[in-house]
């Protein structure tokens, strides 16, 4: 009996510390949805899509069937800096060093934000200022 009183407080104390890595630094929790300007330095990558393939490889994967007919993506959209670019093949375009950071939404928050024709998601690419927009649009097909 006396053990059991011992055993479950520590086990309580074991498991209350096994939550979500927090970002070094102590700046906040770690959020899987999102690759930061650090991350992306890091990688050494050298387009959006290789940072993604790297460190979030799960953003590249399909959704499954997303509606009855066929007619909706089963991969995320790709928008750069708030604008529909297409498909995710549009990610190997992108230098890496233009990038600010990466965030995948899911189908329905897409929905909420992008709007309807999002069931595979969108990667969200946000450029760093200066000048990089016009560089990236410069490549884009």
């Amino acid at each position: 009996m006396v053990l059991a009183r011992l055993v479950v407080p520590l086990a309580l104390t074991a498991f209350a510390g096994c939550g979500l890595p927090h970002v070094a630094g102590g700046r906040g929790s770690f959020d899987r949805q999102l690759i930061t300007q650090d991350e992306i330095v890091a990688s050494r990558a050298l387009t959006a899509f290789d940072v993604i393939h790297k460190l979030r490889g799960n953003f590249l994967s399909s959704r499954g069937e997303t509606s009855f007919t066929g007619s909706s993506s089963r991969f995320p959209t790709v928008y750069v800096d708030e604008q529909n670019w297409g498909n995710i093949e549009i990610l190997r375009t992108i230098p890496a060093a233009v990038v600010a950071s990466i965030r995948l939404y899911r189908s329905w928050e897409a929905t909420t934000r992008y709007g309807v024709g999002n069931m595979g998601g969108v990667i969200a690419i946000t450029t760093r200022q200066g000048g990089a927009v016009e560089d990236v649009s410069a490549k884009r097909p």
